[in-house]
């Protein structure tokens, strides 16, 4: 199937919730934990998360993972349902995150990179070393509900890479994580949140299911997610903003089995 195309259902047969302007609602965390230096912006204290997820609960909404949420999408059963990702795979979601989740009946998909297990977030030069999950820690939480993602062997752009190295760290980290946790892996979230098309497909024919990105500017579909950032900053209120202006600023979510480019647009 070329890149530039978009399978499309006829309208009546379409599910509500995959009806365009229905974009689906995926947050993005990355560590939970008390600390005060933070330049990158990227640690919500266990304290705000608390807040968070029960602002969510008390909205009728619950928290589930990438692949739960796409799965009851397809199924017309998505209404109230929140993708909830964590980022990195820092050693404290397990700690810290990981109660609260199971607290609120919510689950999360954790992008971890299996090139660096136990090591430290070395990509963030001016910000705090923080340590990222072991191989038993990833099992721990994958034990526990989790959905266990990939976000490539070690953190780079792969949009600046060469295809070969590009590959290596898309199939690669799909490999070493499915061996791990003795799992299917679905999930691929794109390290900076940066993505062309040729990373996209990269990550298809890798055999993932699903990627997610930030902000993914022309692409759309399954493998080129948007996602909404959630800081420290982030107070009810302002959760509540983001949720309303989410379906505004995003593109509408394209029906039937998308893949993820429309040309022409």
């Amino acid at each position: 199937m070329p890149a530039d195309t978009v399978l499309r259902q006829p309208a009546r047969s379409r599910p509500r919730d995959l009806l365009p302007g229905r974009s689906p609602w995926v947050v993005m965390y990355h560590s939970v934990d008390d600390c005060a230096d933070d330049p990158y912006n990227v640690t919500v204290t266990p304290a705000r998360l608390k807040q968070q997820l029960r602002w969510l609960r008390s909205r009728g909404l619950r928290g589930v993972t990438v692949g739960q949420l796409l799965d009851a999408r397809r199924r017309g059963t998505g209404r109230g349902l929140v993708g909830l990702t964590f980022d990195d795979g820092y050693g404290d979601f397990a700690e810290n995150a990981l109660p609260l989740l199971r607290h609120y009946d919510c689950a999360a998909t954790v992008f971890v990179l299996p090139g660096r297990l136990g090591g430290d977030n070395a990509w963030d030069a001016d910000g705090p070393r923080k340590p990222l999950l072991t191989a038993q820690g990833i099992r721990a939480v994958a034990a526990a509900g989790m959905e266990i993602g990939s976000h490539g062997l070690t953190h780079v752009d792969l949009t600046r890479l060469d295809p070969e190295r590009r590959r290596a760290e898309i199939e690669e980290s799909h490999a070493l994580l499915e061996e791990l946790t003795g799992r299917r892996v679905h999930g691929f979230c794109y390290p900076y949140g940066s993505v062309d098309r040729a990373t996209a497909d990269a990550v298809r024919t890798a055999g993932y299911r699903y990627a997610c990105a930030i902000s993914p500017g022309p692409l759309t579909g399954q493998f080129a997610l948007p996602r909404v950032f959630v800081g420290e900053r982030d107070t009810p209120w302002r959760l509540e903003l983001k949720r309303c202006v989410h379906p505004i600023r995003r593109r509408p979510w394209p029906t039937g089995e998308a893949l993820h480019g429309e040309a022409g647009r």
